[in-house]
């Protein structure tokens, strides 16, 4: 795959060199203790200098702006290896890119540098009970009070909750609507800033609800103008909307290597499981959906580095079609495993929990159509 015309040679080096560095590392990675294996991960990346992904090169980055393709590459190789991995790289990137994309020159020295050598944990505070897709619902409020901002509300599902050190939190300042949104940089320390209910998921990861209240911040930590929230909100899925495709590219890519092992290993009726035509069908689907998926995610990812201002179509297509597809390709692998399929411990079984909740966040897939069908017909509502 990587010698398509999608990469230069920087970007086959760096898949390469990440492959390599993967297949030697000893990072603790125990689902049962997410939280500490996030924080090993995060600083095993750190050391490894492949953090330097997601941030512009003035500050310590690889290239001199965000490189989509990177971005997912690094993602795809490591949800190939573990999801929690594939979690602490991404939380580094989607937390820290408004401040890299939208936010003044003094909050990027702040923070970003912190962001690649690991000492600032980052993450996105978007979601709400009731404004969850419907970004535009947001009530979480911040109060303009002379040259600081007082946040009051509560925030839901939020990844890194209580365990992370900077929170980009989005709040309204205006009227109701897209356009009353603003976007903030809260330092998990600041009073009034606590984490709320931890959640449990099928796939352990560090969730929860964060609370704000009297959460008082100085003006200076606003990221862009005020009303700007939605644009950079929806500025910085355009680009992380491919990356979760290729993390799902990468937990389908296992699944389909893991599958193709076992069909040639295993014994029945007197041959091979790869050799019932049945099985041949499940992998030839796998398959065919793996570079599908990819096709469609570094396309995407392509645009963006190319200079397209915006590649929504592109990226919700991405997303959507390798989400569902690795769900397919997994739930195909659990089938042909058979009873070990369903086995705890078996890999399989952990790809099949681990590429669920993909098709759910940062935009379900309800979502993704809805906003290609709108770029396709060209309507705003």
């Amino acid at each position: 795959m990587h010698d398509w015309p999608f990469f230069d040679e920087e970007h086959r080096a760096f898949a390469a060199a990440l492959e390599a560095w993967l297949a030697k590392a000893n990072v603790l990675d125990d689902e049962r203790k997410a939280d500490a294996s996030c924080r090993a991960w995060v600083r095993a990346l750190a050391d490894g200098g492949w953090l330097r992904a997601c941030v512009p090169g003035i500050y310590g980055g690889l290239r001199a702006d965000l490189d989509t393709r990177t971005l997912c590459l690094a993602r795809e190789t490591l949800a190939y290896r573990s999801a929690l991995a594939d979690f602490a790289f991404a939380m580094q990137g989607l937390g820290s890119a408004p401040i890299a994309l939208f936010a003044s020159a003094e909050l990027q020295r702040r923070y970003l540098p912190n962001v690649v050598n690991g000492r600032c944990v980052t993450a996105f505070a978007l979601s709400e009970r009731e404004a969850g897709s419907d970004v535009a619902a947001l009530a979480t409020r911040a109060q303009r009070d002379g040259e600081t901002y007082v946040i009051d509300g509560e925030k839901a599902w939020i990844s890194n909750a209580g365990v992370a050190d900077l929170y980009v939190v989005f709040a309204r300042t205006g009227a109701e609507g897209a356009r009353g949104l603003s976007a903030f940089a809260v330092d998990a320390a600041t009073a009034g800033c606590s984490a709320g209910k931890r959640v449990e998921t099928i796939s352990p990861h560090p969730l929860g609800g964060l609370r704000f209240e009297r959460c008082r911040i100085p003006a200076s930590q606003r990221i862009g103008d005020e009303g700007d929230g939605f644009k950079i909100a929806m500025g910085t899925l355009d680009v992380f909307r491919s990356t979760v495709g290729a993390a799902a590219l990468g937990f389908a890519r296992r699944a389909l290597d893991e599958s193709v092992a076992h069909a040639r290993s295993r014994r029945l009726f007197g041959a091979t499981l790869g050799a019932l035509q049945l099985a041949q069908g499940s992998i030839a689907a796998m398959a065919t959906d793996v570079d599908a998926s990819a096709l469609l995610v570094y396309r995407a990812a392509w645009r963006k580095d190319l200079g397209a201002e915006r590649v929504t179509r592109e990226s919700a297509m991405a997303k959507w079609f390798a989400t569902e597809a690795a769900g397919r390709v997994c739930d195909r692998a659990v089938q042909l495993f058979g009873a070990r399929g369903v086995t705890r411990g078996e890999i399989v079984e952990r790809l099949y929990r681990d590429v669920r909740a993909l098709r759910i966040y940062e935009g379900a897939s309800e979502i993704q159509q809805v906003v290609i069908a709108r770029q396709v017909l060209d309507v705003s509502s």
